[in-house]
């Protein structure tokens, strides 16, 4: 079986969870990748065999998006030629991560394809929203890159064709402990913008992993870290806490592991908004805006005795049989 899988990279949750999947797809056949955008700062490890610039996301300084350079670098003509290029007919399968121009070129080429992840889950109504909900913001989630079948992955089952998380085999196998640091997780925020309430904490340690650094290094109470998967994993499953965006992989495997989580949605990012919603219905503690009393939010909420339920890991074998008995009904 020829497999084709779109990976939407706007950020390294798609990726890391391709590259999960990968040897378990290889059990069924070969698996060419198709990479669209430019956010993600992991190293891919995969063989992508096709690439392009595609919609990638923008932030503003401290925790934003910054929509007019978003806008500003989609190219229309190139995403249509780079839809009308992909040679989806010479293979069995299209398994799509919300990338819209696999979807363009399905529609385009009449092709069948199944969308997997994070971002099918939204199709069902009964996925969690915020209290106020955003007109655009589900137009975007159900019609950026629709499929004909979808396959959702989700913190809690809310319908019949949402899944748990794909939890990274590292994650799944580990025995957490605490070595009292706190990890940090949040690419939409620059350095400047938290390194003082990190500061004004002495007594806490972070282990901060930031695009901009190329060398772990230590000053003061701060670790700094480049974003590898390797040095992630091992922070993360000796923490004592994350502060991490409104992101899926990252809460879901911290949950997975029975972390404490502070989570920070994106500001107008509706999707880590609707995903802060489903963490505040596990009990997660969500800060719509980092202040002057960021400080006091972090050691309240370190010292804070709190369980959250702890949720499943996916069943990669029986998730893809579904996926594969679903793609030929």
């Amino acid at each position: 079986m020829k497999i084709f899988y779109a990976i939407q990279a706007t950020g390294n949750g798609h990726i890391s969870r391709a590259m999960q999947l990968y040897p378990y797809l290889l059990k069924h056949g070969t698996v060419d990748f198709f990479l669209s955008g430019n956010n993600a700062s992991l190293e891919t490890q995969l063989p992508v065999k096709f690439k392009s610039n595609g919609c990638s996301l923008h932030y503003s300084k401290c925790g934003g998006l910054n929509y007019w350079d978003i806008v500003k670098n989609i190219k229309p003509r190139q995403i249509y030629k780079d839809a009308e290029s992909l040679p989806l007919k010479h293979y069995d399968i299209v398994i799509n991560d919300f990338d819209s121009i696999t979807s363009l070129a399905c529609k385009m080429q009449n092709i069948n394809s199944v969308q997997l992840g994070h971002q099918a889950s939204f199709i069902s109504p009964q996925t969690p929203r915020p209290d106020k909900k955003s007109v655009m913001g589900e137009l975007i989630l159900k019609h950026y890159a629709p499929s004909r079948k979808n396959i959702g992955l989700h913190f809690e089952s809310y319908d019949t064709f949402i899944r748990p998380p794909i939890i990274k085999d590292d994650i799944v196998n580990a025995q957490p402990n605490n070595l009292n640091h706190i990890t940090v997780y949040l690419p939409s925020f620059d350095k400047d913008c938290l390194e003082k309430a990190f500061n004004s904490l002495p007594d806490l340690q972070f282990h901060w992993f930031l695009n901009t650094i190329t060398h772990t290094h230590t000053v003061g109470n701060i670790t700094y870290f480049p974003v590898d998967h390797k040095k992630f994993n091992k922070s993360l499953i000796s923490c004592d806490g994350i502060i991490t965006g409104g992101g899926f992989e990252t809460p879901a495997e911290a949950l997975y592991l029975g972390k404490k989580v502070l989570s920070i949605p994106i500001r107008n990012h509706y999707e880590q908004e609707c995903n802060a919603a489903a963490l505040k219905k596990l009990g997660v503690p969500v800060v719509y805006e980092v202040g002057q009393d960021f400080n006091t939010i972090i050691e309240n909420w370190i010292n804070l005795d709190c369980k959250y339920p702890k949720i499943q890991a996916n069943n990669i074998p029986e998730t893809l049989q579904y996926l594969f008995d679903t793609y030929k009904d």
